[in-house]
């Protein structure tokens, strides 16, 4: 299958449970959609649902259910774009808890930063 061949490194690096999941939801979306950037979103999607990205690596989330306002959407909502913030699931965190994560990462400024800022300079140093 498509999948395989494709197969990002961060998911690749993940667990089995990940990597099924990423890989049924975009195969069955290559048969739907054909290949391209529509089966990797929709993959991505299905995939942010029960696994958020943390470090290096995707794990799974201890509730199933949309990581980020983006994820929330559905039909023309969904692909009319919006902020996805790397796979941070900014729904189930608390702002703490997206604190304490820069605060290992050592991200600066992050005393002053809003929730979805903290999720940002967390994707970006992920």
């Amino acid at each position: 299958m498509p999948a395989r061949e494709e197969m990002p490194d961060t998911i690749a690096r993940s667990s089995k449970k990940a990597q099924r999941t990423w890989a049924k939801a975009h195969d069955s979306a290559v048969e739907t959609y054909g290949e391209g950037e529509r089966a990797h979103r929709t993959a991505f999607s299905a995939l942010k649902h029960s696994f958020e990205k943390k470090d290096d690596r995707w794990v799974e989330k201890d509730e199933k259910g949309p990581s980020d306002p983006q994820a929330a959407k559905s039909g023309r909502a969904a692909r009319q774009g919006g902020e996805t913030y790397g796979g941070v699931d900014v729904l189930g965190n608390t702002k703490r808890e997206l604190y304490e994560r820069a605060r290992r990462l050592g991200v600066p400024g992050r005393s002053k930063m809003t929730k979805t800022e903290l999720a940002r300079a967390i994707a970006r140093k992920q």
